[in-house]
């Protein structure tokens, strides 16, 4: 049996039986359990390959691949719910890059990476972002601000922002924020950040998951694993993402 043949066989079993255990039932037969009088042998020979009637399917894979398939339908259920941007008609640049990487912030991604002992080894992908903006408030005054997107997601409903009601601007509860008339700067780390601000290095934001650095400097390369993208929007003086992507196993 080739990989792709055996990849659909585990599928057809997992979405089939609720657990392990019910599998390895279906596979133990009046005629085994009258010999063996006892069902945690006749599993086992089964579960071992000894015994049964059917496909033999490791408990490993068995539940690595279900535990994928109950993440993805919850990843898309929660998609379906919770995207602000679904169905917008999103014009400028900045929008449609916020839309871009919503499901990113909002979930995170699952993916199934094969190797040679199991057929699945689950890894998260969390991609997150740290918004750069310069802009004019409703007073005319220029503030400045590093946003966590994932955090502002959950904190507020961004509908308003993809229908172009109201502008997303920093607010003195962001990683930084900064009043360029009043001369107001303030600094928070978040559930995602850690803000290191008293270095030789300028401004830089620890991700909390992998420790890793993200160095907002436009002169230096922000980091592992992150990306500096400017985005040229009409909407606002000048707007920067940072995207940065950590992986851990499940």
């Amino acid at each position: 049996m080739d990989n792709e043949e055996g990849v659909s066989a585990v599928d057809n079993i997992v979405t089939q039986f609720n657990t392990y255990e019910d599998f390895l039932d279906s596979q133990i037969t009046t005629l085994d359990l009258y010999y063996l009088e006892d069902e945690g042998l006749a599993r086992q020979l089964v579960e071992l390959g000894y015994r049964g009637s059917g496909e033999v399917v490791k408990r490993e894979d068995f539940e690595a691949r279900k535990a994928a398939i109950e993440i993805a339908r919850l990843a898309e259920r929660t998609q379906k719910r919770a995207l602000a941007s679904s169905g917008k008609e999103l014009k400028d640049n900045f929008l449609k890059a916020l839309a871009q990487r919503e499901e990113d912030n909002r979930t995170g991604k699952v993916t199934i990476q094969k190797n040679h002992r199991t057929f699945w080894k689950l890894h998260q992908l969390h991609k997150k972002s740290i918004i750069f903006i310069r802009d004019r408030n409703a007073h005319g005054q220029e503030l400045s601000g590093y946003i966590d997107y994932a955090h502002r997601l959950k904190m507020e409903d961004f509908e308003v922002y993809f229908t172009g009601k109201r502008k997303l601007l920093p607010r003195p509860t962001d990683l930084s924020f900064y009043n360029w008339d009043s001369h107001v700067a303030i600094l928070n780390s978040s559930p995602n950040y850690q803000v290191i601000a008293e270095n030789c290095d300028g401004l830089l934001f620890k991700y909390k998951r992998d420790r890793k650095i993200i160095n907002v400097d436009p002169k230096v390369h922000p980091g592992d694993n992150s990306t500096r993208t400017p985005i040229q929007t009409d909407l606002y003086l000048q707007v920067v993402i940072y995207d940065h992507v950590s992986r851990r196993k499940t």
